[in-house]
C-alpha cells in the first residue's frame, strides 16, 4: 500500500527547517505532498506564485515530493489527494499545544486522516520564517537559516521595499 502524506504550510518563505522536515518526510512516505496554503489570517511576504515556485526549487532533488498550492481545509485537500498523513513540525512545546489542537480538529473532520510529528534537527529548531524575515529586513545574515535562492529572494524582495 502506497501512503501519500501532505506538509501543510504556509512557508513564507521556506527555511531549512522546513527542508528538514520534507527531506525525511520524502524518505518516510511514498508520496509527499508539500501544500503551500493560502492563509487568510497572514499577510504573506511572498505571494502564493512565489512560495510554491522557491519550494519547487528547493525540493527538485526528492521526485516523490510534489508542491501544490491550496486553499480550502485541510482535510479536504488531503481527501483530494488521497493523502492518508497530515505531516506537522514542533519546534517548542508552544507549538504542540497548538499542533495538538490542530491534530483534534482535523481527526474530528476526517477520521481517515493521521497526524504525524516530527522535530527539525537540532541546529534548525529555533528557525521561523517570521524570524528569518524579520532579520532579512534589517540586513541581517540569513544564509544558515534558508537555502541560497530563498536567501537571494529574500535580499531581492527587501531590496525593493
Amino acid at each position: 500500500m502506497q501512503i501519500t502524506a501532505i506538509y501543510p504550510g504556509t512557508f513564507d518563505p521556506v527555511t531549512n527547517g522546513h527542508l528538514d522536515l520534507i527531506v525525511r518526510g520524502a524518505k518516510l512516505y511514498d508520496h509527499l505532498i508539500v501544500g503551500v496554503a493560502v492563509n487568510i489570517n497572514k499577510t504573506p511576504l511572498f505571494t502564493l506564485k512565489e512560495r510554491i515556485a522557491l519550494l519547487k526549487a528547493v525540493v527538485v532533488d526528492y521526485p516523490n515530493t510534489k508542491v501544490i498550492g491550496f486553499n480550502n481545509l485541510l482535510v479536504d485537500f488531503a481527501k483530494e489527494h488521497q493523502a492518508k498523513v497530515i505531516l506537522r513540525g514542533l519546534r517548542t512545546v508552544s507549538d504542540f499545544e497548538y499542533e495538538f489542537q490542530l491534530a483534534r480538529v482535523n481527526r474530528r473532520l476526517s477520521s481517515k486522516l493521521e497526524t504525524v510529528f516530527l522535530m527539525p534537527a537540532e541546529h534548525d529548531e529555533f528557525i521561523s520564517s517570521t524570524m528569518t524575515r524579520e532579520i532579512a529586513k534589517l540586513k541581517g545574515d540569513i544564509s544558515s537559516f534558508v537555502p541560497t535562492i530563498v536567501e537571494q529572494s529574500l535580499i531581492k524582495k527587501f531590496n525593493k521595499v
